[in-house]
């Protein structure tokens, strides 16, 4: 459990919902966490032209090119892409694909994609390879909005024909396709408002759904840990510790197994800090001999606009060391430049 250990006592754990909006013309409005802002000089015919002219210069340019995806927001990529086709003939993605290789065509391909239809490629991805990536489904469905959701339902039948819930009954089984069936409801509280007996009442059920009873019954933790808001739960974890002698996760993590263990586990990290939770992710694709490439852009490319500078901060208070640093030891080359550029400046 040690791991545990590790993941709860370094993140930073003020949750203070009060500051994560301001005020703007009298309206409340999110404070941006992101690290790719909208470009203040934007000129969709001036970048399109720069980007031809790397792709076609000889040897490729990769510099120039680095320069202008990781210094747009994805709106902003969008009408790139736009007059690129309208000037050139040709799709920005297919001249991308013919100029770029190995990791660097892929994160370039990736930050081209409106960011449904990237959940909608990574969901299909996961499930279309040869054994389906559990992680990749609960990383994509515990992490994203009711709003989002929606819209990656709507995308991913849009481009692949098929019914989201449909995938998810044909290649998962049991317990844990309940679970992600549930986060495809979208219907999760995302309200920041606290209902202390309610929490209380969630402890004392998932008590006895848990360690109070013969086996476990898996649908009063699926109920739970899947509406309630991070807020709420957070504190529904405080109140579990009154009424047991372990933590929900320790708890989890003795009562279940395999695959909705790891689903629990990483909800219940996610409601804690999902800025964290994505921390470990990054943390554990570069500690291992070999560096999972396609964990850093899945996590890079999707949270640049969302909270990647939360992530940042608590990657140094969870690992003594920045994000930055690690990158630079364990990538290279281009790769290494255009993920250092999603880390905006530092």
């Amino acid at each position: 459990m040690s791991f545990f250990r590790k993941f709860y006592q370094n993140i930073i754990h003020d949750r203070n919902p009060d500051n994560d909006t301001i005020k703007v013309k009298g309206k409340v409005t999110p404070v941006f966490y992101g690290t790719v802002a909208p470009y203040p000089d934007f000129n969709a015919s001036k970048d399109a032209a720069v980007l031809q002219s790397g792709i076609q210069s000889k040897g490729v340019d990769e510099d120039v090119i680095i320069s202008v995806l990781v210094k747009r927001n994805n709106e902003q990529r969008q009408k790139i892409k736009v007059v690129y086709e309208a000037s050139t003939g040709q799709s920005l993605n297919r001249a991308l694909k013919s100029a770029l290789r190995s990791d660097l065509e892929d994160i370039s391909l990736a930050l081209l994609m409106p960011p449904a239809h990237f959940d909608a490629y990574l969901i299909r991805d996961a499930t279309k390879r040869l054994g389906t990536d559990e992680d990749v489904l609960v990383e994509v469905l515990a992490t994203r909005s009711n709003e989002e959701l929606r819209e990656l339902k709507r995308v991913y039948k849009e481009e692949y024909g098929d019914d989201l819930e449909d995938v998810i009954k044909d290649e998962t089984r049991g317990d844990f396709t309940t679970a992600l069936l549930a986060m495809l409801k979208a219907n999760k509280d995302e309200s920041t408002e606290v209902d202390m007996a309610l929490a209380q009442k969630d402890a004392e059920t998932l008590f006895e759904a848990g360690e109070n009873t013969k086996g476990v019954e898996v649908s009063a933790f699926v109920d739970i840990l899947t509406t309630r808001s991070g807020p709420q739960l957070s504190k529904t974890f405080q109140r579990y510790a009154c009424v047991s002698d372990m933590t929900l996760p320790k708890a989890l993590n003795v009562e279940l197994r395999g695959d909705i263990e790891d689903c629990l586990i990483d909800i219940v990290k996610c409601a804690w800090s999902t800025p964290a939770f994505f921390a470990e992710k990054l943390h554990r694709a570069m500690e291992r001999h070999g560096t999972c490439e396609d964990t850093l852009i899945r996590v890079m490319v999707s949270r640049s606009e969302v909270d990647l500078k939360k992530i940042l901060e608590e990657y140094r208070a969870m690992y003594d060391s920045t994000l930055q640093e690690d990158i630079l030891k364990d990538t290279e080359h281009h790769f290494e430049n255009i993920l250092l550029g999603l880390c905006g400046p530092h």
